[in-house]
């Protein structure tokens, strides 16, 4: 009997992918445009720490937010409400954004007017990281009830990631969270990796946030 022939579906898929998202930063890098993609499970305050960033960001930079869901417009809906120029994306049931979907909500938000543009991507914490969105840098959030083991249970997230919020350390002392543990497990995947703990309630840590977001979009716009 002849062998079954086994066609790598899955590796063609991510190869195509990632050429077409170094294509996109390259269009991004010359439209001065710097693309964050925001990714956490739910609940753990994407938007509300969003919500905060911009206060801090507010005549430093322009931001724009194309909100990613399977299938509702409640997140853009609240990040517009606060005067922030939004968009939503629904991805028809994908847990994901790819490079090329990424492009087309670009497109039709248009970036002329904008310095930084966040791609709040689907909650989700294998997907949105197997996928590369063709963004600038790589965000991602882990609030302190989920616990500071998911560093070794999600390991690409924390690989793929520049900056890690530590988000929700306003109620640490009612959860077994340790930050020394958190610290260890993400350097663990990512010695690279900067953190930051945070609180989208309170405010803590948030003006260290948005400070890191304007030195590092300000290099990747070349304005130092």
């Amino acid at each position: 009997m002849d062998e079954v022939r086994v066609i790598e579906v899955k590796r063609s898929i991510f190869e195509d992918n990632n050429r077409d998202a170094d294509r996109l930063r390259e269009e991004l890098r010359e439209s001065k445009t710097y693309l964050i993609n925001l990714m956490s499970s739910p609940g753990s305050g994407k938007t509300t720490t969003l919500l905060a960033l911009a206060k801090r960001l507010a005549g430093r930079m322009r931001l724009g937010v194309m909100e990613a869901d399977i299938d509702s417009d409640v997140d853009a809906r609240t990040i517009q409400e606060a005067g922030i120029p939004a968009i939503q994306i629904h991805t028809g049931g994908m847990c994901h954004l790819d490079a090329d979907m990424t492009r087309q909500g670009l497109r039709e938000f248009g970036t002329q007017d904008l310095d930084v543009v966040v791609l709040e991507n689907v909650g989700n914490l294998v997907c949105p990281a197997e996928f590369d969105a063709g963004a600038s840098v790589n965000i991602t959030i882990l609030s302190v009830p989920e616990g500071d083991d998911k560093p070794l249970k999600y390991p690409l997230m924390y690989e793929t990631c520049s900056l890690l919020l530590v988000n929700k350390i306003d109620v640490a002392e009612y959860f077994d969270f340790d930050r020394e543990k958190v610290v260890k497990f993400a350097k663990m995947r990512n010695p690279d990796i900067d953190i930051l703990f945070v609180s989208a309630r309170t405010g803590e840590g948030i003006d260290e946030a948005a400070d890191w977001i304007v030195s590092h979009a300000k290099q990747w716009l070349g304005h130092e």
